[in-house]
């Protein structure tokens, strides 16, 4: 991640990478980081085609080492974050990042193996209490698009395809289960 990180800092239109480890926007798992990029311009519609390209072009060179880079102008200090409950329903269609489309269908056609290859104590919770042992991230369509509407998963794909595969199969699934959710 680091050299992806230099790589984005040096692209002309570039002003400043911010570094995860010193911004404290790392997970406490440590599977999580945002790196805010901010640009030159006043004006994020004014970042030109080129220079985002760039971007995405060395986020490309993390992914093939093995990370998943997510781009977005979210400014993440003007997001609200709350841990809430959300119906097991609504997990039934929530989506997620385009680069991931199909991703929780596929942890969803089998969520026994995915709930076994986890650490012992996720399985025992979901027998226990139907629902995962870590909320996962959602956010709030408005915040990617403001003409769009409902929730998003941002990190715990594999937690909403297990959820989504034990409805199906009848195994059992709390009523509600926490996210944690942001909102603008």
């Amino acid at each position: 991640m680091a050299d992806a990180l230099e790589a984005m800092g040096r692209i002309f239109g570039v002003s400043e990478v911010e570094n995860p480890a010193e911004s404290g926007t790392v997970s406490k798992d440590g599977r999580t980081a945002v790196a805010e990029v901010t640009f030159a311009t006043k004006e994020a519609d004014d970042v030109p085609d080129g220079t985002l390209d760039a971007v995405r072009a060395a986020g490309d060179g993390a992914e093939q080492a093995g990370l998943k880079a997510v781009y977005g102008g979210i400014d993440l200090r003007d997001v609200t974050w709350r841990l809430e409950m959300i119906p097991a329903a609504d997990f039934i269609g929530m989506p997620t990042g385009a680069s991931d489309a199909g991703c929780i269908e596929s942890f969803a056609e089998n969520p026994v193996h995915w709930v076994k290859v986890r650490p012992p104590e996720a399985g025992r919770h979901w027998e226990e209490h139907g629902t995962w042992l870590r909320p996962p991230i959602l956010i709030d369509r408005r915040l990617l698009d403001p003409s769009d509407s409902g929730l998003q998963v941002l990190e715990g794909r594999t937690r909403v395809g297990v959820l989504r595969g034990r409805l199906r199969e009848g195994l059992h699934v709390a009523s509600h289960h926490q996210a944690w959710v942001g909102h603008p």
